[in-house]
């Protein structure tokens, strides 16, 4: 995938590539840091972003309605992926999860539930795919607010077990760009 999106790449490996130690959020150590917000937040890569997963989501894979995705990380990507699809005529919407249900307000845990149907078909899609947790947890919540997720796109998959977790839960997986294409030759 990285040759069918080189400035993505190079934008992905300048922005949110670091060789450094680091503790993940599943709690493993590494030797490089991926971050795409700042790709994600810049005003050439929420482009670049949006049209590579929208490339990927048109691609083939379970037929999805919506996008969703878990705050903060994919906020960028499922609204990008949104407007791309609105500009293209075929409009997506997009769904925000957060990690824990609001505690005001409605209480809600998954924000944009009015603009799609219950138990519509969903793609979840997320920044960084490292053990499939974060991904994992947005898919109960989806389930839990009766809708049915059915893919994970994701921006970077760090292969480190996490396409092999999702897709045991029946998921199918998608990455625009993997780990060895942004740090050829090094190892997590």
């Amino acid at each position: 995938m990285a040759a069918e999106f080189p400035e993505l790449l190079a934008l992905v490996q300048r922005l949110g590539f670091e060789r450094r130690a680091v503790t993940l959020k599943s709690g493993r150590s590494s030797n490089v840091y991926i971050d795409c917000r700042n790709v994600c937040l810049h005003p050439r890569g929420i482009v670049l972003c949006a049209d590579a997963l929208t490339t990927l989501l048109r691609r083939g894979g379970p037929a999805f309605v919506a996008v969703a995705g878990p705050s903060i990380g994919a906020d960028p990507l499922v609204s990008g992926i949104a407007y791309r699809s609105e500009l293209d005529g075929q409009p997506v919407p997009a769904l925000l999860v957060r990690p824990e249900p609001k505690a005001h307000g409605t209480g809600n845990r998954v924000e944009g539930l009015k603009n799609v149907p219950p138990g519509s078909p969903v793609a979840v899609i997320e920044d960084v795919l490292t053990s499939g947790g974060s991904a994992l947890s947005t898919v109960r919540a989806l389930r839990d607010a009766g809708l049915n997720p059915v893919r994970v796109v994701v921006l970077v998959d760090r292969e480190e077990g996490g396409r092999a977790a999702v897709e045991a839960e029946g998921l199918h997986v998608d990455a625009v760009l993997l780990k060895r294409d942004i740090a050829p030759g090094l190892d997590a």
